[in-house]
């Protein structure tokens, strides 16, 4: 007979029991039921590893397809300093010479453990020891390891100990894929391709974190088309056991990574060459603080160069600083000077409110307009035609084409036309606008200080792009600087075409300002240094003041500046070169300065794109059309 007291333990048993099972039960269901994906997700962490895949960048290409900018394989070396312990300095001595390492910088990367930003220690299994390691480097460190020794007889060790060494030499220092980016050329046309920088970024999935290191274009081509250049990143999803093996059957994704596209620019190698090659003659004969230079196809608005000094390596674009990478041919506003002629001419006879021919009084040389003084240079001029305005570079005669003739509102129009306040729309970043104030806000003198480019700012592109018009027959272009778009098997995914922005004047009106043009590079006009043998030359100086001091511009500080093309009447190229305050001592003008380096240019860019001539100066006669240096309609360039 069983005792109430036992009955009672057994109805407590049985509730405790009860209880225990339904609390059990409860548990089950929060955590298979209720909990389910988070544990999951833990599991997953433990077991499952993604493995990013880097692509390739693309290339960018000159004109001819040759490589300007380009991504080698490399790899990435890193370690498991958990896999090393406690063997790093034996390790540190054989590896740290093949990594251009120190064994105490190595050392120290190789610590067992670190402390985070909270203070807390942790085991060391990660370390980024080295990148851009060549494959051959690669191989002798591979090789360095594996005939690493040690102290000890490894015959007479366990089987756990010799699995210890076997996993140090083959998983304490490992390596993955890799990119480095390459320039061949150095700094030629550095401020065109621009430069990549490296920068680590931690993607997340769920309760996932994967850092990877990314290029990233920055300045020039490189950031403009970064996202066509840099590809697509491709990844791995697979299991591991538990000493973080790849387990293959389960290997879930596989993507290939795909690379970027490769550009193909308008610059041209060897253009750009004999460009950057005259500058530096300029910098060198001159010292300016800077010299930039340009050469343009006018009928398609394709660059075939641009260059700046100073400049940098896009190599090592750390070892520069940032006046350096200034592009500043898109970047730097100056007053133009007297290259800023064309607008007003070219505007005056496209409205036919003057012909070549007619006559102004430039007042030989000082002209008081609303109470200030107005001056030519040198010993001023007496009647000068509209051509010999251009041929002589008339301050005076310029103004009073402005302001009896085009006025206020004509003339902010046809400078707007040309394209100045306005972005030319290359394909760069900085670009800037320049600064031309409204008419309707001119002060009394601005008509009259306008003509000569004064109160003015433009561009070095926007002046070269203004002077292409005119030898595109009035149209104003867009400037080009890619080609197209490539695949890596030369598959087209997009050709870009030649774009007209607008009409800036008439094809006759552009025709006759070509006419004045001619005479500028030959006797009496204010280049003749820039006259080619066997090219009729159209082209016009600048030699601007630089604005600042009390004064409004600062004393002995000038830009000098000289735009032209060739030939002529059948312009192939337009090429300007500008020098940025040069010593006033070896000269500042921009027909001594800057005229010079033009010719040089266009003497190597004509020979090189075998260029037609039009003229032969040794029989004094003219091939294609024109004259040698008789201005239009029969007017001769003179001094009065």
């Amino acid at each position: 007979m069983i005792r109430p007291a036992h009955l009672r333990r057994l109805f407590v048993f049985a509730i405790l029991t009860g209880l225990a099972m339904a609390g059990l039960c409860v548990r089950l269901y929060v955590l298979q039921v209720v909990r389910h994906d988070h544990y999951k997700e833990i599991v997953g962490d433990n077991t499952q590893r993604t493995f990013l895949k880097q692509p390739r960048r693309g290339d960018i290409l000159d004109a001819d397809g040759h490589v300007l900018a380009t991504s080698l394989p490399v790899k990435r070396v890193l370690a498991d300093p958990s896999l090393i312990q406690p063997y790093q300095v034996e390790v540190a001595r054989v590896v740290a010479p093949l990594l251009s390492m120190s064994e105490t910088e190595l050392l120290h990367a190789l610590r067992p453990l670190r402390t985070n930003e909270s203070g807390v220690i942790y085991t060391n299994k990660f370390v980024d020891l080295k990148r851009k390691v060549t494959h051959e480097q690669w191989l002798q460190v591979t090789q360095a390891i594996a005939g690493i020794t040690f102290d000890l007889d490894e015959t007479l060790l366990s089987k756990k100990e010799k699995m210890f060494f076997r996993n140090l030499r083959r998983k304490g220092i490992y390596a993955d894929d890799d990119f480095q980016r390459i320039y061949p050329s150095g700094r030629l046309a550095s401020h065109v391709l621009g430069y990549v920088q490296e920068a680590e970024r931690v993607l997340t999935n769920s309760t996932k974190r994967v850092a990877t290191v990314e290029m990233n274009g920055i300045y020039g081509t490189e950031h403009w088309l970064d996202a066509k250049l840099r590809g697509t990143r491709g990844w791995r999803v697979t299991e591991t056991d538990r000493r973080q093996r790849e387990i293959v059957v389960f290997r879930e994704q596989d993507v290939e990574a795909r690379p970027g596209l490769n550009v193909t620019l308008t610059i041209d190698m060897f253009i750009q060459n004999v460009l950057e090659e005259q500058l530096a003659e300029a910098m060198k004969k001159f010292n300016p603080k800077s010299v930039c230079g340009i050469v343009v196809r006018p009928r398609t608005g394709e660059i075939l160069a641009l260059a700046n000094l100073p400049d940098f390596d896009p190599n090592f674009p750390s070892k520069s600083d940032d006046l350096s990478r200034k592009n500043r041919a898109i970047a730097d506003m100056h007053e133009p000077g007297s290259t800023f002629k064309i607008v007003v001419v070219s505007g005056a006879l496209n409205e036919q409110m003057v012909t070549p021919s007619d006559v102004f009084f430039c007042e030989n040389g000082r002209w008081m307009f609303k109470g200030k003084p107005l001056h030519d240079h040198d010993h001023g001029y007496g009647n000068l035609t509209v051509e010999q305005i251009i041929t002589h570079s008339s301050n005076i005669g310029s103004a009073k084409i402005a302001v009896y003739r085009l006025g206020e509102e004509k003339l902010f129009d046809y400078m707007t036309r040309f394209g100045f306040g306005q972005p030319t729309g290359i394909t760069l970043d900085g670009e800037i606008r320049g600064w031309v104030k409204p008419w309707q806000k001119w002060d009394g003198l601005a008509i009259s200080r306008i003509p000569m480019g004064h109160a003015i700012t433009t561009t070095p592109l926007q002046m070269v792009m203004a002077m292409s018009a005119i030898a595109n027959e009035g149209r104003l272009m867009r400037p080009m600087l890619i080609d197209s778009l490539r695949g890596p098997d030369g598959e087209v995914f997009a050709k870009f075409q030649p774009q007209v922005v607008r009409q800036a004047v008439s094809p006759r009106a552009a025709k006759q300002m070509v006419s004045a043009l001619k005479t500028v590079a030959a006797k009496g006009g204010t280049a003749p240094q820039a006259a080619l043998e066997h090219y009729t030359v159209a082209g016009k100086t600048g030699t601007a003041q630089v604005p600042g001091g009390p004064a409004g511009y600062l004393p002995h500080k000038y830009v000098s500046s000289f735009i032209g093309f060739f030939p002529a009447d059948n312009p192939e190229v337009c090429i300007s070169v500008l020098l940025e305050e040069p010593d006033i001592k070896k000269g500042y003008y921009g027909g001594s300065t800057a005229a010079p380096y033009f010719k040089a240019i266009g003497e190597q860019v004509a020979n090189y794109l075998k260029i037609k001539p039009d003229r032969n100066d040794s029989l004094g006669e003219t091939l294609v059309g024109g004259t040698n240096a008789a201005p239009a309609n029969g007017v001769a360039a003179r001094r009065p």
